[in-house]
């Protein structure tokens, strides 16, 4: 029994020092867990704060006075400008201005902001350090609106090299306003400018000029506009004088634009000529149908009047006459002088009813005797009574001495043939076609068709 117990003891024993041994040695390998991340954690610590310091200490922005430019009281500071043009969102006719999406970037030395530097790499900062440092205070010439973008954080990039050079770098949208000559339109072309110009200094304190000259302006490749078509873009520059401060640099984005004709041709000028050429119709058309070539003129000159209010409409009320109102003007006149056409010839027809009808009255006619008829003729019989003529010939007259007012034919019954009759009887049929159709209406049948053609040779040689 006392050595089982002394077995168990030493057992026991054994154990504790095992169990011993493991914890000392998970204790022994958590310390060292905790120095190597308590190390890690030294080698790779946040480096911000620090360098935070160490720039405010190479920029010495705390040190110099950021409200006078650089280099004051010595020559104009020269600044540079070069522009990257996104997109050129729209161009309004009737407010007369355009809207435009650019990055607009300034180049200029402060020797303020220079630092040691051994790579010789610039520093890159956002727009919270352009609060504390000077920059140009450049402006848009005529700008109705203007912002920076500020989504997701304020688009101002402010880069500073060791020597002291700054690039300032800004996306803004601006309204502008253009002043558009509408003389020719839609057959125009119009050219704008985005200006830019300091606000407080003078050419003696600071000299804009564009960086790399015409190279300094660049636009997207994917820049389009839905009724213009963008020619060209170009940069130039020249003085400005105001009377009470003096002279300034200003520099000017030049851009020419050509409309679109087509979104034109389909919505005024074809269904403009349409309309003229709908009312020469009524030319065809019997002038006894006198509700058929009214209602026609009526509506193409009402069609006329909606086409010329739907332009203006959309156009700016301008003091001069414009291409489009010279077209759609010369075809209200077609159009209503075909109206007027019709009203001419019925009111010569009437009145040639009425002479015809005044010598019918006046002199009789006679017709229906059965072998040996006396006829009076006004020349002016009916269709029946010239029917009843067919087959006869002249046998006798009367002198005119011995009817002082009626002509007395005697016709006698001829041995014609049917065939004779047959074709006098067409021959009359044809006559009485041409004769409901006035000699106004003939003329007017060529003379407006070629009158508008010469017209329109006339206009678009001159305008486009």
């Amino acid at each position: 029994m006392p050595y089982f117990t002394k077995l168990l003891l030493l057992i026991f024993c054994l154990v504790l020092l095992v169990e011993s041994r493991k914890h000392r040695r998970r204790r022994w390998t958590t310390h060292l867990d905790v120095q190597r991340a308590s190390h890690i954690f030294k080698k790779n610590r946040d480096l911000t704060k620090a360098w935070r310091g160490k720039t405010e200490q190479l920029l010495r922005v705390d040190e110099h006075d950021f409200t006078m430019r650089p280099a004051f009281g010595g020559p104009a500071i020269p600044v540079g400008v070069d522009v990257q043009v996104e997109s050129l969102d729209s161009i309004s006719e009737v407010d007369m201005d355009f809207t435009m999406t650019l990055y607009l970037r300034h180049y200029w030395k402060d020797e303020r902001l220079s630092f040691p530097s051994t790579n010789n790499k610039s520093m890159t900062f956002d727009g919270r350090l352009v609060k504390k440092i000077w920059v140009p205070d450049v402006f848009f010439v005529h700008s109705k609106r203007s912002f920076i973008h500020d989504t997701t954080t304020d688009n101002i990039m402010l880069r500073v090299f060791p020597d002291g050079h700054v690039l300032y770098s800004m996306r803004v949208t601006v309204t502008a306003m253009c002043n558009m000559d509408f003389s020719h339109f839609p057959l125009d072309s119009q050219t704008c400018s985005l200006e830019l110009e300091s606000y407080a200094y003078t050419d003696e304190d600071l000299m804009l000029y564009w960086k790399n000259g015409n190279e300094s302006l660049k636009t997207d490749e994917k820049i389009s506009l839905s009724q213009f078509l963008i020619q060209k873009f170009h940069t130039t520059s020249r003085l400005a004088f105001y009377s009470s401060t003096g002279w300034y640099n200003r520099l000017y984005i030049n851009f020419t634009l050509r409309r679109h004709i087509f979104f034109f041709l389909l919505q005024t000028y074809f269904p403009a000529t349409l309309m003229v050429m709908l009312s020469w119709v009524s030319f065809w058309i019997d002038r006894r149908a006198v509700p058929a070539r009214v209602s026609l003129g009526i509506t193409t000159v009402l069609t006329m009047s909606t086409i010329i209010t739907g332009v203006n409409a959309s156009m700016p009320r301008v003091s001069y006459i414009k291409a489009v109102d010279i077209y759609l003007w010369v075809s209200f006149v077609f159009v209503f002088l075909s109206v007027l056409e019709y009203a001419a010839v019925n009111y010569l027809t009437t009145v040639q009813e009425r002479k015809e009808r005044k010598l019918r009255e006046r002199f009789s006619c006679s017709c229906g005797i059965p072998h040996s008829k006396t006829m009076m003729l006004d020349g002016n019989c009916s269709e029946s009574d010239a029917n009843s003529l067919a087959g006869y010939t002249r046998n006798q007259m009367v002198p005119e001495e011995e009817k002082p007012e009626k002509m007395v034919v005697h016709l006698a019954m001829s041995n014609e043939s049917n065939s004779s009759r047959k074709r006098g009887l067409k021959g009359h049929v044809g006559l009485r076609i041409i004769q409901n159709t006035h000699a106004i209406d003939k003329y007017s049948r060529l003379i407006f068709p070629g009158t508008y053609i010469f017209f329109n040779l006339i206009y678009w040689s001159v305008f486009s």
